[in-house]
């Protein structure tokens, strides 16, 4: 029997020039018909404006798919149509303007309309530009829901010859959460962005009353004018730093994870998947601090304080004649420490340039891994020296302990200095060979799981 003629929701892929119906001339119809032209297809659109575009041609069959692109409260025009659409594919792709608008998703709605329709829920999470456009390496994805299988494959086919990818999401029930997936702001960026927000106020309010707070309680100085610069500048790259160690943090507690249970194939924890699920969010916001970082650096020089202090101190050792002698170890300490400082932002840069989608699917995975991973460890190192450099024997001074409350280079040291420590043992060859082994799918064999085989056998 030929398989076509089994399969009618397939039928349509085997013909040349194939017919397609898009109900709705806006911007996504629009978009959606001219990339479907460009790729073969015939394309009929249906319009609210009859005289300007009929939904069917005189003397023409209805295609065996049709694209709804109406907003759902002009729906009910098609339910005139019914017994056209019998044995249809109709593929909803609207969206509504929030969340819980109505008692029941939209595609779920126009399948209990038109019953003898076959309802897919896709192209919704495609913005009109992305469908005249073609893929953009960051929105490739097009995501099908339908409770016939048949007909969903049909529609893949559709979005496979137009360049995207599918993803299905199963039966129509899901309908809702793709209609909401629009909606979302940001739902990937959402922890990494309460993490870089709490550690910003945590450090600025820490570092306010540790410098203006206290000069003013004990000195009587106010010198609030530092908050602009000088606080924000030691605010940014503490962040930064604790940023980029929580990147690298639950991939070596994972590693540690796989050696405790001797196996790779069981489950991480949920939150260590959503930590894990996120490292390249919270390494574009610890590029972004340490860009700032960078910024406020170069304009030191030309700040007023900065300027006035140099020549009081200039004008102090004229006035008693006194002259400082070149201090070796001082000069090799700023050199290194501004070195590190630059080798680090720029390794900094390259992570962030390897992890857009445009420059990573140009990379095999080992490439991509070496970078994300070995040169990524090296950043860490290089940017945790750069801080230590800078406080140098700082954690000596007594002075430096402002109400018994250690810097704040000092704290943004624990974390960092943690996760290099751990990684040096997991590198330790011993170690290592026993990670590569079951990452390379060897298990460790559990006494407890060996003797309830034997029980049972």
């Amino acid at each position: 029997m030929n398989k076509m003629s089994a399969n009618p929701f397939l039928a349509l892929t085997a013909l040349e020039q194939e017919l397609l119906c898009i109900f709705g001339t806006g911007d996504l119809g629009r978009s959606l018909g001219q990339r479907l032209l460009q790729t073969g297809y015939r394309v009929v659109y249906g319009s609210r404006r009859p005289h300007s575009c009929g939904l069917l041609p005189q003397g023409a069959q209805p295609a065996s798919l049709v694209f709804i692109c109406i907003h759902r409260e002009h729906y009910d025009f098609l339910e005139t149509l019914a017994p056209h659409f019998k044995g249809k594919v109709l593929v909803d792709v609207s969206n509504n303007l929030k969340k819980n608008l109505y008692p029941e998703a939209n595609a779920e709605y126009l399948q209990r309309l038109i019953p003898g329709a076959h309802v897919v829920k896709g192209f919704n999470t495609l913005s009109a530009w992305a469908l005249q456009n073609g893929p953009s390496d960051a929105n490739r994805q097009v995501y099908l829901c339908g409770n016939s299988a048949e007909a969903k494959e049909a529609v893949a086919e559709v979005a496979t010859k137009l360049g995207f990818t599918v993803l299905d999401k199963g039966s129509l029930s899901s309908a809702r959460e793709l209609e909401d997936f629009p909606l979302q702001l940001f739902p990937e960026w959402r922890l990494p962005l309460r993490l870089a927000f709490g550690l910003t106020v945590f450090f600025f309010f820490y570092l306010l009353i540790r410098t203006v707070v206290s000069a003013y309680v004990e000195q009587g100085k106010d010198i609030s004018f530092r908050i602009m610069a000088s606080l924000a500048n030691k605010v940014f790259p503490i962040v930064s730093l604790i940023m980029l160690s929580l990147c690298y943090l639950p991939g070596v507690i994972a590693a540690f994870l796989q050696l405790y249970r001797g196996t790779k194939y069981k489950r991480f924890p949920d939150w260590l998947d959503r930590w894990m699920l996120c490292r390249k969010q919270l390494g574009l916001l610890a590029l972004g601090f340490a860009s700032l970082h960078v910024l406020y650096t170069l304009i030191i020089p030309i700040r007023y304080y900065v300027r006035y202090r140099l020549a009081a101190a200039t004008i102090s050792e004229i006035r008693l004649n006194h002259t400082i002698p070149f201090d070796t170890t001082m000069a090799w300490r700023t050199d290194s420490y501004y070195a590190m400082g630059i080798l680090g932002f720029g390794l900094y840069l390259l992570l962030g340039i390897t992890s857009l989608p445009s420059v990573s699917n140009a990379l095999s995975w080992r490439e991509f891994s070496f970078i994300q991973s070995k040169l990524g460890y090296l950043t860490l190192f290089i940017c945790t020296f750069h801080t230590y450099l800078y406080g140098w024997d700082k954690f000596l001074w007594v002075s430096g302990y402002t109400w018994y409350t250690p810097p704040g280079y000092m704290l943004s040291l624990v974390l960092p200095s943690a996760v290099m420590l751990l990684k040096l043992l997991l590198v330790l060859p011993c170690v290592d060979r026993s990670l590569t082994r079951i990452r390379q799918g060897w298990e460790r064999s559990d006494p407890e799981d060996d003797s309830k085989n034997s029980l049972l056998t």
